[in-house]
């Protein structure tokens, strides 16, 4: 690879094109007039469309090229972003306004940046034009990425019959043995970033957390028009529209792309823009984190293979030798949403460990409880929530003596509101949600 130049002294950044062949699309990028980043996503057995649906596709295609360039934008921060060659409409610019600050808020301002009345857009306007409905078949594509809630809302579509297919982006041997365990069929889509943004990363180029919840979106809703489904269902629950922290005025959330925010808008460009009967939605939207937990704790056929320990899902860098950590925020959160709802000794023989007996460990969950700080970085549940968690093992006599646990009691429970530490309220749906008519019986599995 000859010498690339820095893109953090470019002054553009540019959405060269894309293009579709033989179940492979090319997305390409490029800082100023430098090389071209070249990103490729694979279906596989893509069949060939015809008619309406190999428009829609090509509108799906070019929505997909404008967001996933947020992966490569954020090496340089270019103060100019270019769309060449068809134009984008007002709405879809909205879009892309939102995903390119509110969904690189971390990004921000973990590197302290501020990218508000930074990022200028170069587009040539377009009137957006009304997309048909394409005659999908009633089939429901459900990310699965390894973890429990993504498990829960297949079960969910499961209880009401639904025709539902497991899908994931990428190569992770966890996320395939959990799809097989479903016993669904499956679909497993590649997607292989260019080779120049690793380079950059090691020329000491920006680098950070992007919203990829809102790529692997769009590589979906390529997916649902190829393969031929009428709904994505996520499994992001309400917590994931809570920001993590606030600062200089400003949210920054971690799970913005899993938001209801995000899903709102994405969800309008898709039936505005690309088919008008293809629904995107989280089917968990309504429920917290711990009403998930719950839900999981019935369902022990998965308690074997699941993991939502992010560790395990690295694109570089070393991997735990089992499916947790055990020092990892995801880790500390899903032991403490779970010890409420399953018998102590099958918790600890899901984790190999009792996490709350473990004094190292007191500053992970102190994280997760707010205490002394702001939640993780982390898709983890709200502070609230967790303290509801802590205080319930609190008053259970074979948990409240773990170390954890007793400290709790003993330190932090007498600065909390008890008013605001029962579990029941976190178990009652809340809040709006985009579930179509067809999934929405599926939203009762997790009231039992």
């Amino acid at each position: 690879m000859t010498e690339l130049p820095d893109p953090r002294q470019a002054r553009m950044f540019r959405f060269v094109g894309c293009d579709y062949a033989q179940g492979e699309a090319a997305l390409r990028y490029a800082f100023d007039d430098g090389p071209e980043l070249v990103e490729r996503v694979r279906f596989p057995a893509a069949p060939v469309l015809t008619g309406e649906r190999t428009v829609a596709f090509q509108r799906a295609l070019r929505l997909l090229h404008l967001l996933a360039g947020v992966s490569y934008y954020k090496a340089g921060i270019a103060p100019e972003l270019r769309i060449d060659g068809a134009g984008v409409d007002a709405a879809t610019l909205d879009l892309l306004r939102a995903v390119y600050t509110h969904g690189l808020a971390e990004f921000a301002y973990r590197n302290g940046l501020d990218l508000r009345g930074r990022v200028h857009w170069q587009v040539q306007p377009a009137v957006a034009s009304a997309a048909p409905a394409l005659g999908l078949p009633p089939r429901t594509l459900v990310p699965i990425g390894g973890g429990k809630d993504s498990l829960v809302a297949i079960e969910a579509l499961r209880s009401i019959g639904a025709e539902r297919t497991a899908v994931w982006v990428g190569d992770s041997p966890l996320i395939a043995a959990c799809a097989a365990r479903t016993g669904l069929p499956t679909l497993n889509i590649e997607r292989t970033l260019a080779p120049e943004l690793f380079a950059y990363n090691r020329m000491g180029a920006w680098n950070g957390h992007v919203p990829v919840t809102a790529v692997n979106s769009a590589i979906l809703v390529c997916a649902a028009i190829l393969y031929g489904h009428d709904s994505i269902a996520f499994a992001n629950e309400r917590s994931a529209s809570s920001a993590t922290l606030e600062y200089d005025g400003q949210p920054v959330n971690h799970q913005w792309s899993k938001g209801w925010d995000f899903e709102q808008a994405f969800a309008h460009a898709v039936r505005q823009g690309i088919a008008a009967d293809l629904h995107y939605c989280s089917l968990l939207r309504p429920w917290s984190e711990l009403a998930v937990t719950r839900a999981f704790a019935r369902l022990p056929q998965y308690f074997e293979v699941f993991s939502s320990c992010n560790r395990n899902f690295r694109i570089l860098g070393p991997k735990p030798s089992d499916r947790w950590c055990g020092q990892c925020p995801k880790c500390h959160f899903v032991f403490l949403a779970l010890a409420p709802f399953l018998p102590k000794p099958r918790l600890l023989a899901i984790f190999g460990r009792n996490l709350l007996d473990d004094e190292t460990q007191a500053a992970g969950f102190d994280a997760l409880l707010e205490y002394r700080g702001h939640k993780p970085f982390e898709c983890v549940g709200e502070g609230a929530e967790a303290r509801a968690a802590m205080a319930a093992l609190a008053q259970r006599p074979e948990w409240r003596e773990d170390v954890l646990v007793a400290r709790f009691r003993s330190e932090i429970l007498a600065q909390l509101d008890a008013g605001a530490l029962a579990l029941e309220p976190w178990l009652t749906p809340q809040g709006a949600h985009g579930v179509p008519a067809r999934l929405a019986p599926a939203l009762a599995f997790l009231r039992a």
